[in-house]
């Protein structure tokens, strides 16, 4: 695959918020909260989601809680939007092993990460990663780029994008809005930039970003597709209200517990309370009060 079709693009491309994983406080996945969650986000005018992403703890799902989560959320949704599968792993088959588990489901893209532990991989072997990956599947893949220790410069990204036909486009996230105006700028039209960076949502909307993935898209749906909807309606004044209440939430949460605080903002907009796996610390009362008033502040 190399060009996608107009209801590929749309079912990747907008507002795609990332499910958060509904753990007990035990740790323990419960298959029955995807479903709530789903109704929330789509409500909300989203586009799709994205299962096993950072905000969803994917970095800590064995198979079976994520091939659990996949067919939870796939059965919630009934067909309302875009599913998106998240790979954040540390070898190229067990990418792979994982793929073959979504056999039966329509999902829509693959959001891969480059592997993340100790050892670095070389430009060859990284591009050789996501084309054996996108050897095994039809499923288009967008590159996650979020890994601190294996972070992709922009002109790999767009080196994959070109000579592995499967990667149709990637997520930008740490922080790099640059990277996300370079991506754009260089990118073929047929690619797809998608954002991660929740302090930056309107820039890189304004700038033509084709989407966002990010915890604020979880954690606020409503609010973010309002955004996405105020700069494609050149309503720049509201964009920027937005922007700012949105901002004020995202200070609010605390990186290194950032699920958990998302997962506390669906609360108290009406989704069960759930928590996050351990060793991730979960929400503190002092958390708790600051999400509280940025969140009443955003929805009043």
């Amino acid at each position: 695959m190399s060009v996608l079709s107009a209801a590929q693009r749309h079912a990747i491309t907008g507002i795609l918020p990332p499910i958060t994983s509904p753990f007990d406080k035990g740790g323990a996945l419960d298959a029955g909260g995807f479903a709530e969650q789903v109704d929330f986000i789509m409500e909300a005018g989203a586009r799709g989601i994205v299962i096993g992403g950072s905000t969803g703890e994917g970095h800590t799902l064995n198979r079976e809680e994520f091939e659990t989560s996949m067919r939870a959320s796939s059965d919630a949704l009934k067909g309302r939007g875009g599913l998106l599968a998240g790979l954040i792993v540390n070898s190229t088959q067990e990418a792979i092993d994982r793929v073959k588990m979504l056999d039966g489901l329509k999902v829509d893209a693959l959001q891969v990460t480059p592997v993340h532990y100790l050892f670095k991989p070389g430009a060859q072997a990284t591009i050789d990663h996501f084309k054996a990956i996108a050897d095994s599947t039809d499923i288009p893949i967008l590159i996650y780029n979020v890994i601190q220790w294996n972070y992709l410069g922009v002109d790999l990204m767009l080196r994959i994008m070109d000579e592995v036909p499967g990667v149709v486009g990637m997520k930008q996230s740490n922080g790099d809005l640059k990277s996300v105006s370079d991506l754009l700028m260089r990118l073929k039209p047929h690619n797809v930039i998608i954002t991660g960076i929740d302090a930056m949502l309107y820039p890189a909307f304004s700038l033509g970003a084709h989407g966002a993935i990010t915890a604020l898209t979880a954690a606020a749906p409503g609010a973010v597709v309002k955004l996405w909807d105020a700069v494609e309606a050149k309503d720049y004044e509201l964009a920027k209200d937005l922007h700012f209440k949105l901002g004020a939430l995202y200070n609010a949460f605390n990186h290194d517990n950032l699920p958990a605080c998302t997962k506390y903002a669906q609360h108290r907009q009406g989704i069960a309370m759930y928590y996050p796996k351990s060793p991730m610390e979960q929400v503190s009362d002092e958390q708790k009060a600051r999400i509280d008033r940025a969140l009443a502040n955003l929805l009043a």
